[in-house]
């Protein structure tokens, strides 16, 4: 890609601001250790003496000047001032130590932080205040883990990050979902310009010129290469012929040059199923076919996600961070998506009120599982997995989605109540909040994998 500069040195070769090491019985593992406590240093000092700013050990840091342009989609956006300074400063986290993925969902009246009338990059079906939701406090609800906080999404801070990067979400329209709350939020700095090279809305991709980050989004509703083989299906609802050996290279061929790959999948492998392997149908998940064996969801949705993890490791060229984005859960009740089920609450659960459990928790564990297989794989060449863990806040917001507020009531559309994708503004937004803070632990996370990966091989070689 044109557009991605030449910053691979900068991407794996990781320099301690040290100056030259003349004695040479230092050997790596103390080097390593020296950087670790200085940056915990960085890291805990400015937590109590917050007029000591570190961050440009790391970061340049900066102030940027930015004018609204009205109605312009590649200008820079924000709703009251013609003109405002925004401070991009990169603070160390305080999350460091801290499960970010545990915790309650607690009120918060500052939300949301754009609108319907703000972000022009909401789909249409997820559009809930346009299309009429009587209620608003779903949008007013902030993730609190246990045992710190996690700062609202700052869109400078995201934005100086993944300068001259790019990142692409690799799956559903879930994880397009995601990619459009991004742009919203991204959008009181800079909107992006479209640069897709197909007219495919499933294949979008667009850049922040100013700071030269692209994103993209590549449709693989399986990850492998599948079909609709039967629009109809024993449900009605289309039978699909999944080749769990063979790669979907509308995505595998594309993503080699990326920083960052979101990588999800989920709900349509809830659909009937038939199993291919090896060019024979080896079963299937309820396709009710004579003489082929139900094998189950879980069977074909393993194999997808170990494939996928399989090619990604096998990109020759690819250096970047791979996020494995867990399974977010419908909230249909009083019925299943397609016979009538629906999504009515206007409040959160909390913690000790439901449980992941039964499909849920099958998905969850099936995928966390092919993830650390991965993971170790690829070790070896030094690739990094991340676990974007969403289940836990997500099981706790049967309010989010939009249910029938994806279109007017009087359309002559044939639209199941939608429990699955999530209302924008909404809790989807907190997946970019969790993104932004594992961007910022990167670098103390890569210091302490470096020491613990040498190691592991002092005790191999033992």
């Amino acid at each position: 890609m044109k557009h991605i500069q030449g910053n691979d040195h900068i991407h794996h070769h990781h320099q301690f601001p040290y100056g030259i090491i003349k004695n040479q019985k230092y050997n790596t593992k103390k080097l390593v250790l020296l950087a670790l406590i200085s940056l915990v240093i960085l890291t805990t000092v400015p937590l109590y003496h917050p007029s000591i700013n570190y961050t440009s050990f790391f970061f340049s840091t900066s102030t940027i000047t930015t004018t609204t342009v009205p109605n312009s989609s590649s200008s820079s956006s924000f709703d009251d001032d013609s003109e405002a300074i925004v401070n991009i400063t990169i603070p160390s986290s305080s999350t460091h130590k801290c499960d970010i993925f545990s915790g309650e969902w607690i009120p918060n009246p500052d939300a949301p932080y754009y609108t319907n009338k703000t972000c022009w990059a909401i789909h249409e079906h997820q559009n809930c205040m346009k299309y009429g939701r009587p209620d608003s406090d779903f949008m007013k609800w902030k993730w609190k883990p246990d045992g710190c906080d996690l700062p609202v999404f700052n869109p400078a801070q995201f934005l100086e990050l993944v300068r001259d990067k790019s990142l692409a979400f690799v799956g559903d329209s879930v994880a397009r979902n995601q990619m459009q709350s991004l742009i919203c939020l991204l959008s009181r700095v800079e909107y992006p310009i479209d640069v897709s090279y197909t007219p495919d809305e499933h294949f979008k991709r667009w850049n922040y010129t100013t700071h030269n980050f692209t994103l993209a989004t590549f449709w693989t509703p399986h990850l492998v290469k599948g079909r609709e083989s039967d629009p109809n299906g024993p449900t009605k609802t289309g039978l699909f012929s999944l080749y769990l050996d063979e790669l979907d290279e509308a995505w595998t061929t594309q993503v080699e040059e990326f920083d960052y790959i979101i990588i999800s999948a989920g709900h349509w492998f809830f659909r009937p199923m038939v199993f291919y392997e090896n060019h024979q149908i080896v079963g299937c998940h309820y396709c009710l076919l004579e003489n082929v064996t139900d094998l189950g969801m879980y069977y074909g949705y393993r194999k997808a996600f170990r494939a996928a993890f399989k090619a990604i490791n096998g990109l020759k060229n690819y250096k970047g961070i791979t996020y494995l984005r867990t399974f977010a859960p419908s909230h249909f009740e009083n019925g299943l998506w397609n016979q009538g089920g629906n999504c009515v609450r206007t409040r959160p659960f909390r913690s000790n009120e439901t449980l992941l459990e039964g499909q849920n928790m099958e998905v969850y564990m099936t995928q966390v599982e092919e993830f650390r297989s991965a993971e170790r794989e690829g070790r070896k060449r030094a690739l990094k997995f991340r676990l974007l863990d969403t289940t836990p806040a997500m099981l706790l917001r049967p309010d989010g989605h939009p249910s029938r507020y994806g279109h007017w009531p009087h359309e002559n559309v044939t639209l199941y109540n939608d429990c699955v994708h999530w209302c924008l503004p909404g809790p989807i937004d907190t997946w970019n909040d969790f993104l932004l803070e594992m961007m910022k632990t990167e670098r103390l996370r890569s210091a302490e994998e470096t020491i613990q990966y040498s190691d592991d091989r002092k005790l191999l070689v033992r």
